[in-house]
């Protein structure tokens, strides 16, 4: 078997010396060197976008590689390509080292000056594994299949109608009720759900837009789990990192969380990109939040009819929730829904942003106290979604809506999302404001 070799030396006498080694060890196939971190990561990431078999046996990482340090070079070409074995050149041969090594997913060390039969051994074991490592992968594509978990997306008509809020709460509701969730935030260039729920994690969707194949383990190591018991899959810092994420990456990415997680709420914000269209079209429902104003109710016709344009997902499957609900106000959701052709949820949300303000501005949302009629709207609606798990006593009592789950007492109807049988009354609201 030929093993592929790709050597990361940024020293020029040294990146020689090390291919006229590499040519003599038997079945090596070494390719040019690296000059620096970033040459090499994009190689990499080129190769990943055409096969996972593009991608060389085995990496040699000089100590001296930059602009990144080694340790980290390792570290981030282990996390986003595990099936390649990385093997550390180094003149230091301390213990610490080793153990550094180790610890950023190294699969071996190298001394320097170089030795024919050290790097032989290092090498030949490398490959050993990361042929091990793909053959593992290419089996566990089949982790990845059938129905898998309920995909659900939260769309905003314009900024600002509380999509994020809505997304929180109803994947909290469906966490809370034992459910396993994956809360994603696919707004890459605006994604807020950090800042919401008080996360800082420098790992986020992009660093999957690469891979492939997407394993449970790498799965998982993008992924930041939240105090809430929330999976969180966050968007990148920096906005134009959102290009990275293609709309078929983003399938990729929706199809591991769906058959990871048992509910995957998806934030897509207000602008439409490839990634989020993707989604959307993928989703089990597809939710879109606005307020009964003029403003926010054109936006939600304009992007409904853009849905459909791009063949992304017709109105009559798009489900409108009304955020911000006065009994009084003049555009009632009867009249939201004929103006869109979407369903309208059969829970509205109050207007009551008072309750809010307080866990917004401190990034602990999770923390909405449960006697908020806004998150008992947001549970209900939950509920309605069919997300939460009904108590069995419930359900063999005939209840009609959840009770206590764990430790909230946050309200959670059944799932009633369709055709509703006559007219508001088995409408949701409650004063207040999201």
């Amino acid at each position: 078997m030929t093993t592929r070799i790709l050597p990361a030396v940024g020293d020029v006498d040294a990146a020689r010396s090390v291919t006229t080694l590499l040519s003599q060890l038997p079945d090596a196939e070494p390719a040019t060197p690296a000059s620096d971190s970033t040459q090499l990561i994009d190689t990499l990431a080129r190769l990943a976008g055409e096969s996972l078999e593009e991608l060389p046996e085995v990496v040699l990482v000089h100590e001296r590689i930059g602009p990144v340090p080694a340790l980290e070079l390792i570290r981030e070409v282990s996390l986003r390509f595990p099936a390649i074995g990385v093997v550390l050149i180094t003149a230091d041969v301390t213990p610490g080292l080793f153990a550094s090594a180790m610890e950023s997913g190294a699969r071996g060390v190298v001394t320097l000056p170089l030795s024919y039969e050290e790097l032989v051994n290092r090498v030949q074991s490398a490959a050993q594994w990361s042929v091990g490592v793909r053959r593992h992968l290419s089996t566990a594509a089949e982790v990845f299949t059938g129905p898998g978990g309920t995909v659900i997306t939260v769309s905003g008509a314009k900024g600002g109608v509380g999509a994020t809020v809505t997304a929180v709460q109803i994947a909290l509701a469906a966490q809370t009720s034992g459910r396993s969730v994956a809360l994603v935030d696919m707004d890459l260039q605006a994604g807020d759900i950090g800042s919401y729920l008080d996360v800082q994690f420098r790992r986020s969707i992009v660093d999957l837009s690469a891979i492939t194949d997407i394993s449970p383990r790498v799965l998982s190591d993008a992924v930041f789990s939240h105090d809430s018991g929330l999976a969180l899959l966050l968007a990148p810092g920096e906005g134009e990192s959102a290009e990275e994420v293609s709309d078929r990456s983003a399938r990729q990415v929706v199809s591991a969380l769906r058959s990871r997680y048992e509910v995957v709420v998806i934030d897509c914000g207000s602008q439409l990109q490839g990634a989020s269209a993707a989604a959307i079209e993928m989703a089990d429902t597809a939710l879109l939040v606005t307020t009964p104003d003029v403003i926010a109710v054109r936006g939600a016709k304009r992007l409904v009819r853009m849905w459909e344009r791009l063949q992304i997902r017709k109105a009559e499957e798009t489900v409108t929730v009304v955020n911000r609900f006065i009994r009084n106000t003049e555009i009632q959701p009867q009249l939201i829904e004929k103006i869109t052709g979407t369903r309208t949820a059969n829970t509205a949300v109050p207007a009551n942003f008072k309750e809010l303000q307080n866990v917004v501005d401190a990034g602990r949302l999770h923390e909405l106290d449960s006697k908020s009629t806004v998150k008992q709207a947001l549970w209900a609606l939950a509920g309605e979604l069919g997300i939460v798990k009904v108590p069995e006593k419930a359900e063999k009592n005939g209840a009609r809506s959840g009770g206590m789950f764990k430790n909230d007492r946050g309200s959670i109807g059944r799932p009633r999302i369709g055709r509703r049988d006559g007219d508001a009354r088995n409408r949701s609201t409650t004063k207040g404001a999201s």
